[in-house]
């Protein structure tokens, strides 16, 4: 089990180039096993929750090669239609074979799934509506079992929250469904928009995605297509805060500024410098960083997986700043680290209350706890005096492709070492 060792202290500055999305790279990868013929898609990145996705689509059946960021799947015929714990357990996109499986298979046998324990995420609003579409499932030693003799069918479906899982799972299923499909109060984040390009370039008719209203006309095949999954944005946000925390700049190519307007805005209002261009972003640290309030919420609102990051830079920053945080109610669990290390933070309920000050950080040993709050730690220890030590950072591979020569390659001191 490695962990990273930083000297803080380092002003970062630089250009770094933006690494695939993991979250948008997922529901594309299982959106293959609707598609008999080889699919090639780039800017994969190398991350261990692909790594795992690979494995479950090979474990079906898929002939799978890769070299660099294109991957290419052949799924010509499913050898299974089961996907096992020992696989599932470690990620929670896993369930996304559901759908796909029940449109192709007209059967499915899925574990329940793992992945970051940051609070309920429930997949009850996944099985709720495939039921809509005539699928049957059952839970049965831990495993979801659905089938559907007669096929899926299309429904009109309103989810009581929007969810993106959901909305991609259904995305995929309505997408060999007999008839239309309409989703109602549908998620609305870029990679919900990413993966309906991908369905549409192997022939689906998918319409609305990127609002909340999705319609999906079934189709009775999909064929080929290559594709290439977008920027992670995720990771992007994090590389353009390591330049102002340290008090430094950073840019990051081959990004855009239209699906992260929420947390660019927050970043202007804590004092920050922000500029683009055509394919990239810049972000400088300004005279005085200061406190700014934001709510996480669903997409267009303030992404719940940048929490964490903004509040370690809003911790060193002058005034108070109050961090709402509405999607997952166990999305502190980085806060008593922070503190460990000299922040001063309350949490109050769904809220944290940030009392900033320039030259909090003082480096320690500290223990990630989930995938986005060993991004915070690794933030905070860039700008710490002395060394910090973050331990589990299994955690940040699942999400986070070579993180330490990308911060490396901006003059910060981060190396990887064994336990």
């Amino acid at each position: 089990m490695d962990y990273f060792e930083i000297e803080g202290g380092r002003r970062l500055s630089g250009t770094v180039t933006a690494s695939g999305s993991k979250n948008a790279a997922l529901p594309i990868l299982f959106a293959t096993l609707l598609c008999p013929a080889k699919v090639r898609l780039r800017k994969v990145p190398r991350l261990h929750d692909i790594k795992t996705t690979l494995s479950l689509l090979e474990g079906v059946g898929a002939r799978v090669s890769r070299e660099g960021e294109t991957v290419e799947i052949e799924l010509a015929k499913l050898s299974s239609t089961e996907a096992p714990y020992d696989l599932v357990r470690t990620m929670r996109a896993s369930v996304l074979m559901l759908g796909p499986l029940l449109a192709r298979e007209k059967s499915a046998r899925v574990s329940l799934p793992g992945g970051c324990a940051i609070g309920s995420r429930p997949v009850d609003i996944h099985l709720t509506a495939l039921e809509q579409m005539g699928a049957e499932l059952k839970l049965e030693a831990g495993y979801i079992v659905g089938n559907c003799p007669r096929g899926l069918r299309g429904a009109e479906i309103n989810f009581r929250f929007p969810s993106v899982g959901a909305t991609q799972q259904i995305m995929m299923a309505a997408s060999l469904a007999a008839g239309r499909t309409v989703i109602r109060n549908a998620a609305r984040e870029p990679e919900i928009e990413n993966l309906g390009g991908f369905l549409r370039a192997m022939g689906a008719k998918i319409s609305g995605d990127g609002t909340a209203e999705i319609v999906i006309d079934g189709v009775p095949a999909l064929s080929g297509a290559e594709f290439e999954v977008m920027f992670d944005r995720i990771e992007a946000a994090t590389l353009l805060l390591a330049g102002p925390i340290t008090g430094g700049s950073t840019r990051v190519q081959g990004m855009e500024t239209d699906c992260l307007e929420a947390f660019l805005g927050v970043l202007r209002k804590s004092g920050v410098a922000v500029n683009s261009g055509e394919g990239w972003v810049e972000a400088a640290a300004g005279a005085a960083s200061h406190g700014a309030d934001f709510e996480t919420q669903p997409h267009p609102g303030y992404p719940t997986d940048l929490q964490a990051q903004m509040m370690a830079f809003l911790a060193q920053a002058n005034g108070i700043s109050r961090v709402s945080e509405t999607i997952f109610e166990n999305r502190f669990m980085h806060v008593p680290e922070l503190v460990r290390m000299g922040a001063d933070i309350r949490v109050e309920g769904g809220q944290a209350v940030v009392h900033g000050k320039p030259g909090c950080y003082q480096g320690t040993t500290v223990m990630a706890t989930d995938l986005r709050a060993s991004a915070s730690l690794v933030l905070a220890g860039l700008v710490a005096k002395g060394t910090t030590r973050v331990r589990r950072i299994y955690h940040l591979d699942r999400g986070y492709e070579s993180l330490e020569s990308k911060l490396s390659s901006l003059g910060g001191a981060v190396v990887r070492k064994p336990e």
